[in-house]
């Protein structure tokens, strides 16, 4: 017969643990856990491949050229009293990533914020340059400005 464990027994070990870890993140993405299982099975690496490929056109769809930061900023830009509740909506993530954004904005001197009464206002300091060595000698006005153009917009 096996000892019963008392409540002092100690907790399984942290390699015991990180397995039922792998087990219960598997549930919720079984598609990576397939990945993970033909590649310590030793499969071939055509399955393996397949699996990724699989996933890779399912996620193939949900990427942009423009990071929320960007996404954030033209909203702003365009509709500078706008409230952050609509521009989550607009960039479509949620309001409360929204004012993780505008504060990093603001904390980096891109954005300037104004109380008027109950409401903000936000500012868009159009001057300054793009943070990426590769767009350094352009500004953020300048691509706020491209992107804002209208499409029937004859400046070519």
């Amino acid at each position: 017969m096996a000892p019963k464990q008392s409540a002092s027994t100690p907790s399984p070990s942290p390699s015991a643990s990180g397995r039922k870890v792998r087990a219960a993140s598997s549930a919720r993405n079984p598609g990576q856990e397939k990945t993970s299982m033909t590649k310590r099975a030793g499969a071939n690496s055509s399955t393996a491949k397949v699996v990724g490929e699989e996933a890779r056109t399912t996620t193939s769809a949900n990427w942009t050229f423009m990071t929320n930061h960007t996404h954030v900023l033209l909203s702003l830009y365009r509709q500078p009293d706008q409230r952050l509740r609509d521009v989550a909506v607009a960039v479509g993530i949620t309001e409360r990533m929204v004012q993780r954004v505008v504060a990093e904005l603001v904390e980096a001197n891109y954005l300037m914020i104004t109380k008027q009464g109950r409401c903000n206002r936000y500012t868009v300091n159009a001057s300054l340059q793009l943070r990426h060595p590769l767009e350094k000698h352009h500004t953020i006005g300048e691509l706020l400005d491209l992107l804002s153009l209208d499409p029937g917009d004859d400046e070519a």
